[in-house]
C-alpha cells in the first residue's frame, strides 16, 4: 500500500529564491510601485505586460505582490483549486480595519456559511421586492435634477445610489446624517491606499477608522428593531434570515455586512453609472438606441419581470464595466506554497489580481480602448473568448454576490434618466480624467450639459 506524504513547504531561503525568481522589479526606493498604483498605471500599462509576462512581481504599499494578469493567469488564481488563495489576510493588509468581517474578507468555511446564509437575502424573489422602494427612490431623486450646462453627474449619482441603497437596505432614508455617511464610505475605501499605515491625525488612515466608527454606531443601534420587526428591506432581511441548520447572524456580523454591502451597493453602482453616462454623452447614437428602447418599453418604472427588455442597456453596461472596471484589482494571500501559470509561488505572498489590465488586452479585445457594446452581442460574444476574460465582479466562489442587485440598480435608474433627460459633454474634446487612487472616480466629477426633457 503506498502512503502519501503532504508536500514539502519551501524553507525561508527557498521562499526568499521563489519570489526573486517571479519576473518584475522593485521599483523606486522604498515608494516600489506605489505611485504607479495609485495613477492606475499598473493597471494598464502594456509594456510591463510585454516584458514580464503575465505573472510579475512588483512592490507597493511596503509589501511586495505578485501581479497577474491575463485570462489565464487570473483564472488560476480565483479557480483556487488547491485552496491555496485566501481574501482575508490579502484584503485585510490593505482595508481590514475598515471592512473586516464583510463578505469579501472571509474565506473557506466560514466563507461558505455566511454567503449560504446572505444568499437567501438576493433571491429572484427578494429582488423583485426590492426594486419597487429602489424605483421610488430612483424617480425622487432624478425629479430634483436639474436643467445644468456643467452639471457634475458623479457627486449626483453617489448620493442618488446611496439614498437607495440605504431606503432599500434599511427601510428608510437617512436625511441630513446620509451626508456623514457618504463621507464615511469614501474614508473607508481610500483608507486602504494610505501611504502611512497608521493612525496619524489627519491621515488617510486615521480618517477611514473614524468612517467605520461613525457606521457601526449608526447600524448597531438600529438591530434591536429589525429584529422585532416585519420589514422586507435587506437589513431586515439580514436579521431574520437563516439557513437550513436554522443559523443566524450575530449582532456584529449584521454590522459588519451591511457596511460592506453598503458600500459595495453604492460605490461600485456609481462608478458604472457614471462610466456609462460618459460613454453615452460622447456617442449620442448609443444614448438614442438606449432611450428608444425606454420608451418602447412603455413603463415609466422598468418592472422586475422586464430588465431584460433593455438590451442595449446592458450591452452599454458590460462595455463600460470593461472599460472602467469599478473594482480594477483584487488582492489574495497565500496560506500555502502553489503556483501560477508553473512559476513557484511560496506561502505568505500577496497576489494582486489585475482585472481591468485583462480587460485592456488586445489579444481578447480588438482596439480595447474603444467603445464598442456590440462586443457582447450575440454575433460576437468577445467576452466568451475565454471564461475569465470578462470578471468585473470576479469568479470562483467569490464571485460578488450582488451582481444581480447592482444589474438591476443600474438598469432601473438610468432607464428612468434616458426618458427624463439628455445629455453631452461639455466639448468634442472633452475626456474624462480618471483618479485611480482607491477605486476609480472622474477627477473633475465629470460635468455634463444635461438637459430635460419632460
Amino acid at each position: 500500500m503506498t502512503v502519501e506524504t503532504a508536500p514539502r513547504s519551501m524553507t525561508r531561503a527557498e521562499a526568499r529564491a521563489a519570489r526573486r525568481a517571479i519576473p518584475g522589479d522593485n521599483g523606486l526606493p522604498l515608494l516600489g510601485h506605489t505611485l504607479e498604483f495609485l495613477s492606475g498605471r499598473l493597471y494598464t500599462d502594456r509594456a510591463r505586460y510585454d516584458r514580464y509576462g503575465p505573472v510579475t512581481r512588483v512592490r507597493s504599499f511596503g509589501q511586495t505582490f505578485v501581479s497577474v494578469r491575463g485570462p489565464e493567469a487570473v483564472g488560476e488564481v480565483f479557480s483556487n483549486r488547491d485552496h491555496a488563495f485566501a481574501n482575508g489576510p490579502g484584503w485585510g493588509y490593505l482595508i481590514g480595519p475598515f471592512f473586516h468581517g464583510g463578505l469579501m474578507l472571509l474565506d473557506f468555511d466560514e466563507h461558505h456559511r455566511a454567503r449560504r446564509i446572505m444568499q437567501e437575502a438576493f433571491t429572484s424573489q427578494r429582488l423583485d421586492g426590492y426594486l419597487a422602494p429602489m424605483n421610488a427612490t430612483l424617480a425622487e431623486g432624478l425629479d430634483r435634477w436639474g436643467t445644468d450646462r456643467r452639471f457634475r453627474i458623479y457627486p449626483a449619482l453617489k448620493q442618488l445610489t446611496l439614498d437607495v441603497a440605504t431606503k432599500t437596505f434599511m427601510g428608510a432614508k437617512f436625511g441630513p446624517e446620509a451626508d456623514r455617511m457618504n463621507h464615511a464610505f469614501a474614508a473607508c475605501v481610500r483608507g486602504g491606499t494610505s501611504i502611512v499605515r497608521a493612525p496619524v491625525p489627519g491621515g488617510r488612515w486615521a480618517r477611514g477608522l473614524a468612517g467605520r466608527r461613525l457606521l457601526e454606531n449608526v447600524l448597531r443601534p438600529r438591530i434591536p428593531a429589525a429584529r422585532a420587526g416585519n420589514g422586507t428591506d435587506l437589513f431586515s432581511v439580514l436579521c431574520h434570515v437563516e439557513d437550513d441548520e436554522g443559523n443566524r447572524f450575530t449582532d456584529d456580523e449584521i454590522v459588519d455586512h451591511m457596511i460592506f454591502l453598503l458600500m459595495a451597493a453604492h460605490d461600485t453602482t456609481t462608478i458604472t453609472m457614471t462610466t456609462m453616462a460618459y460613454y453615452l454623452a460622447k456617442h449620442p447614437d448609443w444614448q438614442q438606441r438606449c432611450r428608444a428602447e425606454s420608451i418602447a418599453l412603455g413603463a415609466e418604472l422598468v418592472p422586475y419581470d422586464r430588465l431584460d427588455e433593455l438590451v442595449s442597456l446592458d450591452l452599454v453596461m458590460r462595455e463600460c464595466m470593461r472599460l472602467v472596471t469599478a473594482v480594477p484589482t483584487v488582492a489574495r494571500k497565500t496560506v500555502k506554497d502553489t503556483s501560477i501559470l508553473g512559476h513557484p509561488i511560496p506561502a505568505d505572498t500577496f497576489i494582486a489580481v489585475n482585472m481591468h489590465g485583462t480587460h485592456m488586452l488586445e489579444e481578447i479585445w480588438p482596439d480595447p480602448e474603444r467603445f464598442d457594446p456590440e462586443r457582447f452581442s450575440g454575433a460576437r460574444r468577445e467576452d466568451k473568448v475565454h471564461r475569465t476574460a470578462w470578471v468585473p465582479f470576479g469568479a470562483g466562489v467569490h464571485k460578488c454576490i450582488g451582481l444581480y442587485f447592482g444589474g438591476m440598480q443600474v438598469k432601473a435608474a438610468m432607464h428612468q434618466l434616458l426618458l427624463g433627460h439628455r445629455w453631452e459633454t461639455i466639448s468634442r474634446d472633452y475626456t474624462m480624467p480618471i483618479d485611480w487612487t482607491s477605486l476609480p472616480r472622474p477627477r473633475d466629477g465629470l460635468p455634463i450639459r444635461l438637459t430635460r426633457t419632460r
